[in-house]
C-alpha cells in the first residue's frame, strides 16, 4: 500500500497519482488543487474499506518493507521513541532520588525488620511524645519510627532469655597451668612496707645492657620510645646493690581505673594524676591483661607476638624508682613508716574485654569462657582496688559510636547499626548464655556498634565472683560531671590517700574536662528519638539488675 504524501488519497497498490507530482512542485496551490481543498473530507480507505479517523498525522510514499506481516518501523521513528524512553528514565530516577531524600519513598533497609504500623501502646509515654515533636515539622526518618514495634519484638526476646547466673571460680592451679610463665615471675608476697605489692628481682646484667632492648612496647609503638629513652638512662642508678648482686625494685598496681569506654576514664585519670601521692603506669592504657599478654595490638592485624609480664611490669618502673628512694630514706628505715606513694593503672577494657579468650583456653562450658582477666589479677593481687565509671548505656553507645566511626556518621546510620547489632544478639541469646553471648569474641566483631559494653552488670557480677564489693567503687559520670568535688573526695577516701592544701585540691577539682565529643562529632546531633527508645527498652532489664546490686537508683538512669 501506498499514500500520496501531501494529498492523502487512498491509492492502490499499481496506482500513480499525477496530481501528487504535481503538489509537490514549488507552485502548488492548495485553494487551487481540487483533491487539497476536499482533502478534510476525502475519508480514508484501506483495503477498500472506509476508517473513521478524525486524523492522520504521518504518511509517506515510500514502500515499507515488512517482515512476517509485521510492519517496520522508519529510523525517525526508533529514534523518536529511544529519545522518549530516556526521558522518561531520567523522569523516574529524578524522583525516586528525589523521595528517598525526603522520605517520601518508606522502602526499608535491609535491617528494617518488616512492616510494622507504628503501635504507641509499645512505647513509653516519654519515647512517644519525644519522637511526636522530632517527627512533626517534616516526614524524614518516617520509616525509623516504623522500626520500633518490629524491633520491639526483638528486644521482648532477649529479655525472656536474660538470666543472671552466677559464675564458678576456677581453681589456682587451673590458672598456673594456664600462666606459668606469669607465675614463675611475680612472687607469692610483696614488701610489707609499700602499699603497692612490690619486691625486689635480681638483674643479671651490666651497665652496658640495654634492659628495654626486647620491650614489646617499645618496639611497636614511636611514641613509647621517649619514654623508655629516659627509662634507659636512670636505670643503672636505681639499682639496689647488695653482696655483690643487684637488684630492681618491681611493683604491680595497687589499684586499678577497670571500665567503662566513653565514661569519664581519661578525665578520672588526668585528675588523678595530679594528686602528689598517685603514680601511674608510663603508658596510659597499656590493655596487657586483656590484649597485648595474647599478643593482640588490633585484632583486625591478626596477632603478635605476646608481650611477656616482664614488658608490663616495666611500665612502673617510674613509680618503682619513686618508691625506692623512699623506702631507702632514712625516716623509713629508723622508723619503719610506709611508703604513701600509690600505682595506678587505667584501662578501660580492663571490666569487659575478654574476647581473646577462645583462642588460647580450652574447656569452654556452652561457649562461657572458663578464665576471665579477674582471675588472675585476684591470683596475684587479692587485696586490689579498682574503680569503676558508668554512664547511661545509651548515651554511652552514641558517644562510643561518634569516637570509633570512621566515615558516613549519622544519626539514621547510628539506627541501621542498632538495629542490626540487636538482631545479632538476639540470634545468639537465641541458642547461647547471656555470659557466653557477652564474651562471644565473633559476635562483638560482628556487631557495628559495641551493645555488649554497656551490659554493666554482667560484668559487675563475675567481678564480684573474685573480689569483695567493699574492693570496688562504682561511680557515675553523670554525678562526676555536676559535682565533681564530691566524686574526688569519694576516690581519695576509696584509695586512702591523704589530705590535700587547698590548692591542690583546686588544681584537681577546677581543671576542664578531658576528652570530650570532637566538634565534628557535636555537629551531628543527638541520636533519633527512636533510637534512644529502642536503647532504653534493651538496657533497661540490666539497669534494673545493676540498681539492685549496688542498692542505688540512680544507675536506672530514668532520666539523665
Amino acid at each position: 500500500m501506498r499514500y500520496c504524501i501531501n494529498c492523502c488519497i487512498h491509492l492502490l497498490p499499481n496506482d500513480l497519482h499525477r496530481q501528487c507530482f504535481r503538489c509537490r512542485g514549488p507552485d502548488h496551490n492548495n485553494q487551487k488543487c481540487p483533491v487539497c481543498r476536499g482533502e478534510n473530507k476525502i475519508p480514508l480507505y484501506t483495503d477498500s474499506k472506509q476508517m473513521k479517523w478524525l486524523a492522520v498525522l504521518e504518511v509517506r510514499t515510500d514502500h515499507c518493507e515488512s517482515w512476517n506481516g509485521f510492519f517496520c518501523l522508519r529510523k525517525g521513528k526508533l529514534c523518536s521513541l529511544m529519545f522518549g524512553l530516556i526521558i522518561m528514565t531520567l523522569v523516574m530516577v529524578s524522583y525516586i532520588l528525589t523521595g528517598a531524600k525526603h522520605g517520601l519513598l518508606l522502602i526499608p533497609s535491609p535491617f528494617h525488620y518488616g512492616a510494622f504500623a507504628s503501635n504507641p501502646s509499645l512505647m513509653d509515654n516519654e519515647s512517644l511524645s519525644d519522637m511526636k515533636d522530632y517527627y512533626q515539622p517534616s516526614k524524614m526518618n518516617i520509616s525509623y519510627v516504623k522500626d520500633y514495634p518490629s524491633i520491639k519484638l526483638i528486644i521482648d526476646t532477649i529479655t525472656s532469655k536474660i538470666e543472671f547466673i552466677t559464675r564458678q571460680r576456677p581453681d589456682l592451679e587451673e590458672l598456673r597451668k594456664q600462666e606459668p610463665h606469669m607465675f614463675s615471675v611475680i612472687p607469692n608476697k610483696f614488701l610489707p612496707n609499700s602499699k603497692n605489692p612490690c619486691w625486689y628481682e635480681e638483674y643479671r646484667g651490666n651497665t652496658t645492657t640495654d634492659p628495654y632492648a626486647t620491650n614489646s612496647y617499645a618496639l611497636y609503638s614511636k611514641r613509647f620510645r621517649i619514654i623508655f629513652d629516659y627509662l634507659r638512662k636512670v636505670f643503672w642508678n636505681h639499682l639496689y646493690h647488695y653482696k655483690d648482686k643487684h637488684y630492681r625494685l618491681r611493683c604491680l598496681p595497687h589499684f586499678y581505673i577497670i571500665g567503662q569506654p566513653k565514661c569519664g576514664t581519661t578525665d578520672l585519670y588526668d585528675r588523678l594524676r595530679l594528686h602528689p601521692d598517685v603514680r601511674f603506669s608510663a603508658i596510659k592504657e597499656p590493655h596487657w591483661w586483656t590484649r597485648k599478654r595474647f599478643g593482640i595490638i588490633r585484632l583486625r592485624d591478626g596477632f603478635h607476638d605476646r608481650y611477656p609480664v616482664e614488658d608490663y611490669l616495666d611500665l612502673f618502673d617510674l613509680a618503682a624508682h619513686q618508691i625506692q628512694s623512699v623506702l631507702q630514706s632514712d625516716a623509713v628505715k629508723e622508723h619503719g613508716k610506709r611508703n604513701n606513694i600509690i600505682i595506678g593503672e587505667a584501662s578501660a577494657s580492663t571490666m569487659w574485654d575478654n574476647n581473646a579468650w577462645i583462642f588460647f583456653y580450652d574447656n569452654s562450658t556452652e561457649g562461657e569462657p572458663p578464665f576471665l582477666i579477674q582471675d588472675f589479677i585476684h591470683a596475684f593481687q587479692p587485696n586490689a582496688k579498682l574503680i569503676i565509671m558508668l554512664r547511661d548505656p545509651v548515651e554511652r553507645l552514641y558517644s562510643d559510636y561518634l569516637y570509633f566511626a570512621s566515615a558516613n556518621k549519622s544519626a539514621e546510620d547510628f539506627h541501621e547499626k542498632v538495629a542490626e547489632s540487636l538482631q545479632l544478639f538476639e540470634s545468639c541469646v537465641l541458642d547461647f548464655s547471656l555470659r557466653a553471648c557477652v564474651y562471644n569474641n565473633t559476635l562483638n566483631n560482628a556487631m557495628p556498634v559495641r551493645l555488649q559494653v554497656g551490659l554493666y552488670v554482667v560484668y559487675l557480677l563475675d567481678w564480684l565472683t573474685v573480689f569483695n564489693k567493699d574492693q570496688i567503687l562504682v561511680l557515675r559520670l553523670e554525678d562526676h560531671a555536676s559535682n565533681m568535688r564530691y566524686t574526688m573526695h569519694m576516690v581519695f577516701q576509696f584509695l586512702d590517700l591523704g589530705p590535700l592544701s587547698e590548692k591542690q585540691e583546686a588544681l584537681i577539682t577546677k581543671s576542664p574536662a578531658s576528652n570530650t565529643r570532637r566538634p565534628e562529632d557535636r555537629s551531628l546531633g543527638p541520636m533519633l528519638p527512636t533510637t534512644k527508645a529502642i536503647l532504653r527498652d534493651f538496657y533497661r532489664p540490666f539497669n534494673t539488675k545493676l540498681a539492685q546490686v549496688l542498692f542505688d537508683d540512680a544507675f536506672l538512669w530514668k532520666r539523665t
